[in-house]
């Protein structure tokens, strides 16, 4: 497994880390088995994986709590990130979304984010976060201004609570806000080789100053592995509700694209999902690639993601389906 920095932190980590979204259940992802989903996080370490991604509002504090359990006597062998500023305890902020009898609200307060920060570190039954995200920014440009949220993040690592500031679903300005105001090390943002969105803005930042960008969805929630049926119907509620590559117009194109690539699979000996991700973690230096995962299996299956050597003309041809695919995507 490859390792790499975040940004100027000096914390390595592995190239591939574990998102634990799923892991929360709930409405998103459907009922879990909370110990398949420990010994899958162990299975994440055993096999070179030292980054864990959870969040608060992942299963209203589920995802922290079973990630807790798994690390409980491992904590110097993982580097945890959580994520704050999603609260769902009193009408302060804006209203972000509603789910499971939560009115969800994006709050960036220093007093709000210290108060998650604080329910984090009780969850994960740890005393510091290595990484902590906001989460979401404010729908009110400047309504708490960045200096603000970051000026508290810099106490919380001034005190030895959390090593590295990050920060998730951001624009240009708001990175350059964040690191106007004190040391941005990483922001999480989607990203696969059909979503390239952060390649305009974002990605060049990030490049130029440093910063680890860590990219979720590398196989579209499942769609880039190639086993979704043309005729697949997404419920409502689920977590690819309202996605563009989950319309059904959309995942006839993908599964046409991943049907070329038939004699890749053959050559290297891997599925589609490693074919994936191994271009994703090959597409620049400065991504951390962040592979969900909620059942051993995935998890190995993941992972061999990273010893794929996949050849530069081979990312190129991949590189050029991919934009063909998404120039014929219904919007």
């Amino acid at each position: 497994m490859e390792f790499r920095t975040i940004g100027k932190s000096g914390i390595k980590v592995s190239a591939m880390s574990l998102g634990t979204w799923a892991i929360g259940g709930g409405l998103w992802w459907g009922d879990n088995d909370d110990a398949e989903s420990i010994r899958t996080i162990h299975a994440a370490l055993d096999g070179g994986i030292n980054w864990v991604d959870t969040a608060r509002v992942y299963g209203f504090g589920h995802s922290e709590s079973v990630v807790g359990k798994a690390i409980k006597d491992r904590r110097h062998e993982v580097i945890v990130s959580t994520k704050c500023a999603l609260q769902w305890y009193d009408g302060g902020g804006e209203h972000h979304f509603s789910k499971e009898g939560h009115e969800v609200h994006r709050d960036l307060s220093p007093k709000a984010i210290r108060r998650d920060l604080e329910m984090s570190l009780k969850e994960l039954g740890t005393d510091y976060i290595d990484i902590l995200y906001t989460h979401w920014q404010c729908h009110t440009y400047g309504l708490v201004p960045v200096e603000e949220t970051m000026g508290e993040l810099m106490r919380m690592k001034e005190e030895g609570k959390i090593r590295a500031i990050g920060a998730s679903n951001v624009t240009l300005q708001h990175l350059k806000d964040y690191t106007a105001a004190g040391e941005l090390d990483a922001i999480q943002e989607k990203y696969s080789m059909l979503d390239r969105r952060v390649e305009a803005e974002l990605l060049p930042f990030c490049e130029e100053h440093g910063i680890t960008l860590q990219t979720y969805s590398p196989i579209e929630q499942g769609l880039l592995a190639g086993k979704v049926p043309n005729d697949r119907v997404v419920k409502p509620g689920e977590a690819r509700e309202n996605k563009l590559w989950w319309k059904p117009e959309n995942i006839r194109l993908a599964n046409e694209m991943l049907a070329g690539w038939g004699d890749l699979t053959e050559k290297y000996g891997c599925s589609l999902a490693n074919l994936a991700i191994r271009w994703t973690m090959m597409r620049s230096g400065s991504f951390n690639v962040l592979c969900g995962a909620r059942k051993i299996s995935q998890i190995a299956e993941n992972i061999k993601s990273a010893d794929v050597a996949l050849s530069q003309e081979d990312f190129e041809r991949m590189n050029q389906d991919a934009l063909a695919a998404m120039a014929k995507a219904v919007r």
